[in-house]
C-alpha cells in the first residue's frame, strides 16, 4: 500500500517554499535520510530527507511548485521504517556553497553602520483565525498516529511529543502558539483545532461584539476581510506584481506584531563623540586582528544593548498571557535587522553578552552577508529575545520600529550627526546619536523604558564603561 511523505516543518514561521528539484524518481529505491527534494523557503536552501526508507511509487511535485507545509510531496511502496509518532523530521538546511547568490551586491552604507544597515522585521497570524471553525482539513487532522500517547505534563512537554495532528499544527503555527502550551480535550491528551482556537482566544482576551445593521446585508458574525481596492486601471496605466515569499512572510509578521502587543515608542540621544573618535583610532587595529572585520557602531550597540538587557531583564523576556507568567530568558540573543536587495531579515547573534566587540563584529559582518546571499539556515533567524534595527547608514534619524513578537523590546539607532552643545565651555561641536526604544507596555512601563534606554546612551557616551 502507498504512503505519502508531507512537507515537514522547514522552520520558524515558514509555511511554504518553492521546488528547486527533485531528487528522486517513480521505482527509484531510498533509504532514511536521503535527499528527496532540494526546496527554496523565504529565507535559505533546504533539502527534505526521506523519514524512512522505501521504493518511490510517485513524486507528487515538480521543479518550480510552491508547496505548503503538510503537503503530499511523494509516495512510497513497501516502507522499511515507519515513523513512531507520525511526524516527519524537519528539513535539513544546506551548506551555505549551494544556496542561490544574491543577483547584486548590496549598496555600499555609511562608515558609523558600516555593512550591516538594518531595520527590523518581523515572523503572522490574525485575530480571526481564531475564531473560525473550517481553518484546514478534518481529514488530516485524523491522519497518521495509530496509537495516543499519554500526555505529559505540559512543563515538560516540548512541541515534537504533543499528540497532535497536521492541520491542529499548521494552525498554531498561523497563530504563533507553541502546541506544548495548549491544553488537550480529547481522551488521550490529543489536541484538535478547537482546543488550538480556544487557547487562542484565551491568549488574545475576549474580541468585541459588532452588529451589522440591516444595511450591511451580512449577518454580525460575518469573517472581516481586506476591503476591495479600487479600479485604479480608470485613472491611468497600472501594473500588478506579486508579492515576493519574503515580504509575504514580513507583512504577516508585521500584522500580527502590531495585533497582539501594545506598542509605545521612546526616543533619546547619546553624545558619541569620545567613542567615535576611539572606534576610528582602533578601527585599523581592529581589522587587522580580525581579518578585515570593522568595528562597526553596531557591534558597540549590540554588546552594550547585551549589557542593559542582562540589568534589565524584562527587556529580553517574552508575555505568556494564556500562562500569565513572563518568561524570563537566561541567554541574550539578539537579532540583527539586516537590509537586502530580497527584503528584510534578521539573522541572530547568540550570547552577545559573553562575546568580544571584535568577535560580534566579525559574527554580524559573517551574518549580513550570508543573508544577502539567502544563505541562512533556520537556525541562525530564530531564537532572539531582543533586536536591534540600524539606520543610521540610510540617513534617518529617530523612528518607531516594530517589536518581533514574541520579544517585548526592540532598539533602533539613527544616523550620527554633530550638533552645537552648549556646556561649561560655551558651544562645542559633539556628534549625536538618536536611538528609539518600542516596548510592549503590557509588560514594560515608561519609566523602566527610560532607565533601560538611559543606561545604554550612558555606556555609548562613557567609552571606559564598555571595559567594565
Amino acid at each position: 500500500m502507498a504512503r505519502d511523505v508531507k512537507l515537514p516543518e522547514l522552520g520558524e514561521n515558514i509555511e511554504e517554499a518553492e521546488v528547486i528539484s527533485v531528487l528522486v524518481e517513480a521505482g527509484q529505491t531510498v533509504s532514511e535520510g536521503q535527499p528527496l527534494l532540494e526546496l527554496e523557503t523565504d529565507k535559505a536552501t533546504v533539502e527534505v530527507p526521506a523519514p524512512f526508507g522505501g521504493v518511490v511509487s510517485a513524486v507528487r511535485v515538480k521543479a518550480g511548485d510552491r508547496i505548503k507545509v503538510g503537503q503530499a510531496i511523494v509516495a512510497f511502496d513497501g516502507a522499511a521504517e515507519k515513523s513512531t509518532d507520525g511526524e516527519k523530521p524537519a528539513a535539513k538546511a544546506k551548506p551555505a556553497a549551494r544556496a542561490k547568490p544574491a543577483a547584486a551586491a548590496a549598496p555600499a552604507a555609511s562608515d558609523e553602520a558600516a555593512d550591516d544597515d538594518v531595520h527590523d522585521a518581523d515572523e503572522g497570524g490574525a485575530e480571526e483565525a481564531a475564531g473560525e471553525a473550517e481553518d484546514a482539513e478534518p481529514a488530516e487532522e485524523a491522519e497518521t498516529e495509530e496509537a495516543e500517547a499519554e500526555e505529559a505534563p505540559a512543563e515538560k512537554r516540548t512541541s515534537a511529543a504533543v499528540n497532535a495532528g497536521p492541520a491542529v499544527r499548521k494552525l498554531a503555527r498561523e497563530l504563533g502558539i507553541d502546541v506544548a502550551t495548549v491544553r488537550p480535550s480529547k481522551e488521550g491528551g490529543r489536541l484538535s483545532l478547537d482546543d488550538v482556537k480556544r487557547h487562542a482566544r484565551e491568549m488574545l482576551g475576549p474580541r468585541p461584539r459588532v452588529e451589522a445593521g440591516p444595511a450591511a446585508g451580512r449577518p454580525a458574525e460575518a469573517k472581516p476581510s481586506a476591503p476591495e481596492m479600487p479600479d485604479f486601471a480608470k485613472f491611468g496605466a497600472v501594473e500588478r506584481k506579486a508579492l515576493s515569499g519574503m515580504r509575504r512572510t514580513t507583512a504577516a509578521t508585521m500584522a500580527r506584531s502590531w495585533q497582539l502587543i501594545p506598542h509605545v515608542t521612546q526616543f533619546d540621544r547619546a553624545d558619541i563623540t569620545e567613542l567615535e573618535a576611539l572606534r576610528r583610532r582602533l578601527g585599523e587595529r581592529a581589522a587587522a586582528a580580525s581579518g578585515g572585520a570593522k568595528l562597526t557602531l553596531t557591534a558597540i550597540v549590540l554588546k552594550v544593548a547585551a549589557t542593559a538587557v542582562r540589568e534589565f531583564p524584562k527587556f529580553g523576556a517574552s508575555l505568556d498571557m494564556a500562562r500569565e507568567e513572563v518568561v524570563y530568558k537566561q541567554y541574550v540573543h539578539i537579532g540583527v535587522a539586516v537590509d537586502t536587495e530580497y527584503g528584510l531579515t534578521v539573522p541572530v547573534v547568540r550570547d552577545v553578552e559573553k562575546k568580544s566587540i571584535l568577535q560580534i563584529a566579525m559574527e554580524i559582518a559573517t551574518l549580513s552577508d550570508r543573508a544577502r546571499h539567502r544563505k541562512l539556515g533556520p537556525e541562525e533567524l530564530s531564537g532572539a529575545n531582543f533586536t536591534v534595527t540600524n539606520l543610521g547608514g540610510l540617513g534617518t534619524t529617530y523612528f518607531s520600529p516594530i517589536i518581533r513578537w514574541p520579544e517585548v523590546a526592540v532598539l533602533g539607532v539613527g544616523r550620527a550627526a554633530t550638533e552645537a552643545i552648549h556646556g561649561a565651555n560655551g558651544f562645542q561641536p559633539r556628534l549625536i546619536l538618536p536611538l528609539s526604544v518600542s516596548y510592549d507596555h503590557r509588560l514594560i512601563d515608561g519609566a523602566d523604558a527610560a532607565r533601560f534606554q538611559r543606561r545604554i546612551a550612558e555606556a555609548l557616551e562613557q567609552p571606559f564603561l564598555l571595559a567594565l
